[in-house]
């Protein structure tokens, strides 16, 4: 809620939208420096294969060529895509004696131009000696499995594990089972991904690297050491991005061959991915086949979950071969189970390596308890919102420990619940589900809910820089570890520094993604930037005000607690004495005149920090989807999404309904829509739009969003992320909704996505 006189809690237009919609903004594609030559990758066609011979002869001879890498003189090590993995897994920058997913690179090619350096990775000639292949984690760990890394044993490359004692099914009536898939998908950012490479920038030797990222800092502490560059001889820079969704946060080896050939070459080196190579090689989500079982009473109450998890880590591991640590800490959800049991394990597979995709992991850990306990519902005879408003956990303002370990800062699990009931019209709904039922109507209506708690700033991500400065004209500058890619930051932390120092939004400076100016960060990822950095900016402007006030009152030879912001917000006065006045570009320039400063006050009106908000945050919420399936086709159409989301105390809401919708958005086409699929040779089968379904607008409802405020004690804010929320809460919700819209008919479960092909057959069959 916007406090009285507050700028924060309203709506307030991005200020990052003219540009954007002028086209004002450069994205690294649209960089051109003198020079600049092409890189183009000859990528692996099939999925599993030894080298026998690559001929770069051909290629090397053609128009326009100015380098040809392959394994052979690249000169680079092995690249290790995530720390916690073995080392024998790493990557090999090119592919040296074996490829192992389509899409592979075994060589790049660098020309003048990007069509010449096409044509020349065309005419490069590889032969292999095909091996079988393995794209489904299951089929990857059974016995006699083709194995990707021979010399590692094994296809496994993590595993996890919560075994307690207890029986999580005893005093059960029923226990509910389900056996399910939480389907690969492809980010598919609307701008592919890429680099610019310029060498002699900072400095003789050195690197500049214009890149379509979302953790500047965390590429920069990767790339420089992989090419033998000291820290300060590399400087990352984001400009505009167009989409991240978490694939963005990887680092790639193609950024490591741009880099290493604009060194070699000494002028300036692209790459832009085309989006059949996006489809390929930027890093997918998802990809769980589940077995979970939930023991209920006959009264609803649960006796407790087990949870059997296989993951696909694709062909080089990377941080999504974790992910399923993050599903363990978020199996107990939003309810009071008194046993949990769960293990999971990760297996290489010969496909694009899993990495973070919105959510990562926390979706999975929601789509598992909340199919379950559809489940579980129809099997007592019970209404399954009924059934989680009995197991929510009790309200809660201090921080709580979770069965597995997660420490949640403050909830109120039931009030979205009942207000998304209330707003969807839920008891109306179901009346009109029974008279359609009763009535034989072929168009089914499917009423699904969900329930969900996410973690925030997850995995050590809840700290990050910022620094407040102010300048001699009176405008002010934020400088913030975090990245934009869409979300709105320039706008919110904007708002924030105003708030506090009274300066209007249009005379404060943002800056980001650039390591040459931010000094350190860790990116934007994990739904965090407002509790971390809009954190940093807070703390420092208050700060910065602390010093304004008293500097003020040393050369107004006034009371420090008699200062005060003008009306105006032009600078600060003594409280009652608008004539007593300093501007903030005179309070600047004298800060910056040591004659003018108080005995032991620093020189400059500045502040920077590493805000510490000592934990994650846990945001939550619940959703109801309404579907009607066609009977006769399967078709199924999304009626209404209404979402009642809470991530603390909203600073804009205007900005945290975007993220709402947005977020709805992709958790339907997970859905609905999404799939990455393979053949039985590895071979991917939607590498491109028009086999990759996702949904337009024309294929979703208005969606109807609300929102509860619980503030986190943890940061100054009361702030909890919510770019992942609106996935996390939907896609079970709309999950649910469809196999509701079939139970009766004796279909108990179908997998995402809810095809017209795959509901049909399941009723087919029913």
């Amino acid at each position: 809620m916007a406090a009285s006189g507050s700028i924060l809690g309203n709506s307030v237009l991005r200020r990052e939208d003219p540009d954007l919609v002028r086209g004002a903004g450069k994205y690294f594609d649209d960089l051109r420096f003198d020079g600049m030559l092409h890189v183009h990758f000859v990528r692996s066609t099939v999925a599993h294969g030894t080298i026998t011979s690559i001929d770069t002869s051909d290629a090397a001879a053609m128009p326009g060529v100015r380098a040809v890498y392959t394994h052979e003189n690249i000169d680079l090590a092995d690249f290790q895509a995530f720390p916690m993995m073995p080392a024998v897994l790493n990557r090999p920058t090119l592919a040296r004696d074996r490829v192992r997913f389509v899409g592979d690179i075994v060589a790049a090619i660098v020309a003048e131009t990007k069509a010449q350096a096409v044509d020349a990775a065309e005419a490069v000639v590889v032969d292999y000696d095909i091996l079988p292949a393995v794209t489904n984690p299951v089929d990857a760990l059974a016995p006699g499995a083709p194995l990707l890394f021979p010399e590692h044993g094994s296809n496994v490359c993590f595993a996890t594990e919560l075994a307690p004692d207890s029986d999580p099914f005893v005093g059960a009536d029923a226990v509910a089972k389900v056996h399910m898939v939480s389907q690969r998908l492809a980010g598919v950012p609307m701008e592919n991904n890429g680099i610019v490479c310029v060498p002699g920038e900072p400095a003789a030797g050195g690197l500049t690297a214009w890149v379509s990222h979302q953790t500047p800092h965390g590429l920069h502490g990767a790339m420089a050491p992989f090419l033998g560059l000291d820290p300060e001889g590399l400087r990352v820079v984001c400009p505009w991005v167009g989409g991240g969704f978490g694939p963005k946060a990887a680092n790639y080896v193609e950024y490591m061959v741009a880099g290493k050939a604009a060194l070699d070459l000494g002028v300036p080196v692209k790459w832009t991915e085309t989006r059949s190579e996006d489809m390929v090689s930027l890093v997918h989500g998802r990809d769980f086949v589940v077995d979970a079982e939930l023991g209920i009473r006959k009264d609803g109450t649960f006796t407790g979950l087990k949870t059997r998890v296989t993951a696909a880590a694709g062909a080089y591991p990377a941080i999504g071969a974790i992910l399923p640590m993050l599903t363990q800490l978020l199996s107990q959800a939003v309810y009071d189970i008194p046993v949990i049991n769960y293990q999971a394990t990760t297996a290489l597979t010969n496909n694009t390596t899993i990495g973070a995709y919105r959510g990562a992991g926390r979706p999975e850990a929601t789509q598992i308890i909340e199919r379950l306990i559809d489940i579980a519902a129809h099997e007592v005879g019970l209404d399954p919102v009924d059934v989680r408003m009995t197991n929510f956990i009790k309200p809660f303002s201090e921080p709580m420990t979770t069965l597995t370990g997660a420490n949640y800062d403050s909830g109120n699990y039931a009030l979205p619940m009942v207000e998304v009931r209330k707003l969807a019209g839920y008891d109306a709904l179901r009346a009109e589900q029974a008279r359609r039922r009763a009535a034989g109507d072929t168009k089914l209506l499917g009423i699904g809910s969900s329930a969900y708690v996410e973690v925030t700033a997850p995995v050590g991500l809840h700290s990050e820089y910022g620094k407040v400065e102010i300048h001699d004209d009176g405008s002010a500058t934020m400088y913030v570890g975090t990245s934009v890619h869409g979300q709105g930051h320039a706008t919110a932390f904007s708002m924030i520094a105003s708030e506090i120092l009274g300066i209007p939004m249009d005379k404060i400076h943002f800056v980001n993604s650039d390591t040459s100016t931010v000094p350190q960060g860790a990116g934007t990822l994990g739904s965090r930037s407002l509790q971390t950095a809009g954190s940093a900016i807070h703390v420092a402007s208050t700060e910065v005000l602390a010093k304004a006030r008293q500097l003020a009152a040393h050369l107004l030879e006034a009371d420090v607690d008699d200062v005060v912001r003008t009306d105006d917000g032009a600078g600060l006065q003594v409280a009652g004495v608008p004539a007593r006045m300093l501007s903030w570009g005179e309070l600047a320039t004298a800060a910056n005149d040591t004659g003018k400063l108080p005995e032991g006050m620093e020189a400059g009106l500045a502040h920077e920090l590493v805000f510490n908000g000592g934990d994650s945050t846990y945001p939550f919420g619940a959703h109801i989807a309404v579907v009607e399936v066609d009977r006769e086709t399967g078709k199924v159409t999304l009626l209404r999404h209404v979402a009642v989301d809470d991530c603390g105390r909203i600073l804009n809401p205007m900005l945290v309904n975007g993220q709402q919708h947005g977020g709805i958005a992709q958790g339907a086409a997970q859905a609905l829509y999404e799939w990455v699929q393979y053949d039985d040779d590895g071979n991917p089968v939607t590498a491109n739009l028009m086999d990759y379904a996702i949904p337009s607008a024309a294929e979703l409802p208005s969606f109807e969003i609300a929102n509860t405020e619980t503030p986190s004690p943890r940061n100054p804010l009361g702030a909890k992320g919510i770019g992942e929320s609106g996935t996390i809460g939907s896609t079970p919700a709309i999950h649910n909704a469809v196999c509701d819209a079939l139970v009766h008919l004796g279909v108990h479960h179908v997998d995402m996505p809810c095809t017209a092909q795959r509901v049909w057959e399941a009723l087919q069959s029913a």
